[in-house]
């Protein structure tokens, strides 16, 4: 009997669904015809064993205790699971050989191989596993992976760079958070400190965010107006851009800071002929916008609804599981394979028949367009989220699902609609040796805008004007403006920092690290590192506003600098991509992450902890474990350690 492993139901079904018929549905897997067997996994089945797993006396939290360093991992049933696990642990003593089909990417690896691992299946068996690569769950493209298959053998090394990952992180997390609870229990702080690679900095990015605010110090600048008219009695305004010779005068973003100036200009352009010196219309366009990913469809049902991530992640789910309307939606993919390009028609009906698109909106779809989407170079281990072919028979959503529904089905509607199309024209003025610019963009075609609510900008309209063209400036208006501090973060702009967290940080080499991974979390986990913050009391709302408590404030001053900020998850990423390209060892990424913690915690230790005195953990007053999570043991002996650790 061969016996295929999927990460999750769905794309068990999927493989089920392409091999022989009939099919014998059992608890927790598929019995195909020629007696094959398709189980699966529902995510991690397994999760790294507590630090009371290893040694009782680690239940309670001290000090002294730490760092804990596992001499020997050690892994444990989920709860939730332990059934499925069982299943697929009997399914596999009973295999003749077997075929891991988790995801195609680092997790999805461990995912399937930590389960290998834990059956014990023979030396035999264990390397004559196959690897089945499946990134697309349309009929043709599982068979044709079926027809691919390679040995699993391949991919060790990229196990082994998801095992080091999922280490360090238990590492990183426990020990601190361990090591940071206790330093807020001398002040008398009863709730749980937690620290992690990722929780942490994202809450660094909001406590500098606010401080930026409180500490801002407005100031005015000047801009100046020159107000044109033509021969013909029409009129627009155009903007004058200072020369070199006033930068002593303006800032390092290029505003004039003292009004005499500006007041100056101002006075000597009135009454003076304006030259047209330069005319410049470029057609441009924009094309639709991409279908969504996770983060993408977060931040826009923030924007449109005032939706958490959490909330939009908990909905897509029941989307996905429960009505079946949408696809997986964890995935953090913006492109769709070829081969689905030919269902569009079936999922644009059903959309319409689930009121998530009008009926005069799919009409003017042209379903001949083929947006950029289609792309199967650019498919990974999952594509974009999109509706699905299935049609309900009678309204079944909730306000919430039919909002985040009619998101995902207009943005897979545009893919059918022509580009946004429209003339950008800059007009460049002389007036009394002054440089002034107008600006105005003419619509040529709405495009795929007619399916999205429309900006609210004011339109510029330029008449009809020629170079060498002399028209009349009848007046020169100062303009006082004032800076401005940034925003407080709300849950989209803070999803979209986590997503292109590169832009915050300065360093060239660790910006372009980020700017290839998928920022700060990934799309499964960013809602709940949120909702984390949210619940240990490090963050608040105001309205829309993110804020953080003085409680998170106090931890991330409390903190080292460099563990509030991103560096370390593109350093960890880059080291992490060494370990799959067999350019680096698992011991040389985790034995100077052990001696970093140690440091960390030394320094732990000898911290002022008076900032915490008074404050109350809020939400989070609770000890809440982190076993689930982490779990660690200090080795008596490093060398015994060292040749366990892989």
């Amino acid at each position: 009997m061969k016996l295929y492993i999927a990460e999750k139901p769905s794309l068990g079904r999927a493989i089920a669904d392409v091999l022989p018929k009939p099919h014998k549905k059992h608890d927790g897997y598929i019995e195909v015809a020629n007696g094959d067997c398709v189980t699966w996994c529902i995510g991690h089945l397994l999760e790294q064993a507590a630090p009371e797993d290893y040694d009782p006396k680690y239940k309670k939290w001290q000090m002294v205790h730490l760092p804990i360093i596992p001499e020997h991992w050690q892994f444990k049933a989920k709860p939730k699971t332990k059934k499925q696990l069982s299943v697929v642990k009997k399914l596999i003593k009973q295999a003749d050989c077997l075929v891991h089909a988790g995801d195609p990417d680092r997790e999805g690896q461990l995912l399937v191989d930590e389960v290998l691992q834990e059956a014990k299946p023979s030396a035999s068996k264990k390397q004559a596993t196959e690897r089945l690569l499946i990134s697309d769950l349309n009929p043709a493209a599982v068979k044709k992976a079926l027809n691919q298959m390679r040995t699993n053998q391949e991919f060790v090394p990229l196990s082994v760079s998801a095992l080091a990952r999922a280490r360090a992180d238990w590492l990183y997390g426990m020990n601190l958070t361990r090591a940071y609870t206790l330093v807020g229990q001398k002040a008398g702080f009863q709730g749980v400190l937690s620290v992690g690679r990722v929780q942490t900095p994202v809450l660094g990015l909001v406590v500098r965010r606010d401080m930026e605010i409180a500490n801002f110090v407005s100031k005015p600048f000047f801009e100046v107006q020159a107000l044109v008219r033509k021969s013909d009695g029409a009129e627009f305004s155009a903007k004058w851009q200072p020369s070199e010779a006033c930068q002593p005068y303006m800032d390092e973003e290029g505003r004039v800071l003292v009004k005499g100036l500006a007041e100056n200009v101002a006075s000597r352009i009135q009454g003076q002929d304006a030259q047209v010196k330069k005319i410049d219309a470029k057609p441009k366009k924009h094309n639709p916008p991409l279908p969504y990913n996770l983060s993408a469809l977060q931040i826009d049902a923030n924007k449109r609804f005032g939706m958490s991530a959490k909330q939009v992640l908990d909905i897509c789910q029941a989307l996905y599981e429960r009505h079946k309307l949408i696809t997986y939606p964890r995935s953090d993919n913006r492109y769709l394979p070829k081969g689905h390009f030919g269902e569009s028609k079936q999922v644009l009906d059903a959309a319409l028949n689930n009121q998530g698109l009008e009926e005069d909106k799919v009409a003017g779809a042209d379903l001949s367009l083929k947006s950029k989407c289609w792309n199967d170079a650019k498919v990974e281990a999952h594509h974009a989220i999109i509706p699905t072919a299935k049609k309900l028979k009678t309204a079944q959503l909730g306000q919430y699902e039919q909002h985040v529904y009619q998101l995902i089905c207009t943005q897979y509607l545009a893919q059918f609609y022509p580009a946004y199309r429209y003339t950008e024209t800059k007009v460049e003025l002389e007036i009394a040796g002054g440089v002034f610019v107008a600006k105005a963009e003419q619509i040529i075609d709405l495009g795929f805008k007619r399916l999205f609510k429309p900006e609210e900008k004011k339109q510029v309209i330029l008449p009809q004007l020629e170079v060498g063209e002399v028209l009349h400036c009848f007046k020169g208006e100062v303009i006082e403006k004032h800076t401005q501090p940034p925003n407080h973060f709300t849950e989209a702009t803070l999803l979209s920092a986590m997503t292109g967290i590169a832009r915050f940080v300065s360093n060239a080499d660790i910006k372009k690290v980020l700017k290839e991974t998928d920022g700060l979390g990934t799309e499964a986990t960013r809602a709940g590192i949120i909702d984390l913050l949210f619940k240990r009391g490090f963050l608040q709302r105001n309205g829309k506003s993110i804020k953080s408590t003085e409680l998170g404030a106090a931890l991330v001053k409390t903190l080292p600098e460099d563990l509030s900020l991103p560096d370390r998850t593109a350093l960890w990423e880059s080291q992490l991509a060494k370990i799959a390209m067999k350019e680096q060892t698992y011991q040389t990424f985790m034995y100077p992450l052990e001696n970093e913690i140690t440091g960390i915690i030394e320094r732990a230790n000898t911290s002022d902890s008076s900032i915490f005195s008074g404050l109350t953990s809020g939400k989070s007053g609770s000890r809440v474990s982190f076993s689930k999570k982490r779990t660690k043991k200090r080795a008596s002996n490093r060398s015994g350690r060292r040749k366990s650790a892989a």
